[in-house]
């Protein structure tokens, strides 16, 4: 059996594209001649002539039309099976991306003792980041909140979160044993640039067809805070929210009628290696509801 020789077959295939022995020297940044015997080699290895030079440039014999398919084919074949192999190997870093009050400095500790030899970064999310940190590699694996549009990527739901409502602690909503929509109709929320993230978490359009009362547009954490404490706006939250514990100038109040968010697990669809299962596998052990950790949703 002949033992082809994959460069002299991707040799032949650009003569075949290029219909001429000076383009395809070119194309390959070689010589004309080199070429000339690199071809030369392959039929005799293959005991058949593949190519006929004529006036016009180069064209193939028929056992060349009926090579070349198969010769393609060849190429992909080990494009793929490098592909393959060098996304099976153990790769040495992973990224761990993390959304505002979900923690994972517990499963990321348990990670880097079972995998000493790996690199374990974490990165933390804005509102609206996960999904472009995940398609644009800048981490491999995300703990969010939904909504998330899942093109592309592989989610896993974890548990789910109460919603409850923040305001200043003044506000006339402060101390309320719970709230219903009813209640805050005609406050100001705040937005973001987001449309799914505006329609779930501002419960906008409400079940009757209204809109919600436009807050203003905000890009950071802390600046919601800032408005909600100044009484300016409410805004509906997770009930995991921490930093309201650290200030005395808000407080939640549990929001009565309204489903729960849902936190999860978000990679790449098509990624698939040893390091990185092990990283969902310890998140997904590691990372429970408010409730089960024993953080009860009240207001002050």
């Amino acid at each position: 059996m002949a033992d082809l020789d994959l460069r002299l077959v991707r040799y032949f295939t650009a003569v075949a594209e290029h219909r001429h022995f000076g383009r395809a020297a070119a194309a390959l940044h070689t010589t004309q001649p080199s070429l000339s015997r690199q071809i030369r080699r392959l039929e005799s290895q293959l005991g058949a002539r593949l190519l006929d030079r004529t006036p016009q440039g180069t064209r193939l014999t028929e056992a060349g039309e009926v090579f070349l398919p198969r010769a393609q084919a060849l190429l992909r074949s080990a494009e793929e099976a490098a592909a393959s192999t060098r996304a099976a190997a153990a790769p040495s870093r992973v990224t761990i991306g993390y959304r505002t009050n979900l923690f994972v400095t517990p499963a990321v500790r348990e990670l880097r003792r079972r995998h000493p030899e790996a690199e374990v970064v974490t990165v933390h999310l804005g509102w609206t980041e996960t999904r472009a940190a995940l398609l644009e590699h800048r981490v491999d694996v995300a703990v969010t909140r939904l909504p998330l549009r899942t093109g592309g990527l592989r989610v896993t739901t974890l548990y789910d979160e109460e919603r409850v409502l923040l305001v200043s602690a003044d506000h006339r909503l402060a101390g309320r044993a719970s709230v219903t929509l009813a209640d805050f109709k005609d406050e100001p929320l705040p937005r973001v640039d987001d449309p799914d993230w505006n329609a779930f978490w501002r419960l906008d359009p409400r079940p009757d067809g209204s809109r919600a009362p436009d807050g203003p547009l905000v890009s950071e954490f802390e600046e919601k805070f800032e408005l909600i404490a100044a009484g300016q706006l409410a805004a509906i939250v997770p009930a995991g929210v921490r930093f309201s514990r650290l200030r005395h100038d808000v407080t939640i109040v549990p929001l009565e009628g309204v489903e729960p968010c849902q936190v999860a697990l978000a990679t790449r669809a098509s990624d698939d290696n040893d390091l990185l299962a092990s990283a969902c596998k310890t998140l997904e052990a590691h990372l429970t509801s408010p409730e089960a950790a024993g953080l009860k949703v009240a207001a002050r």
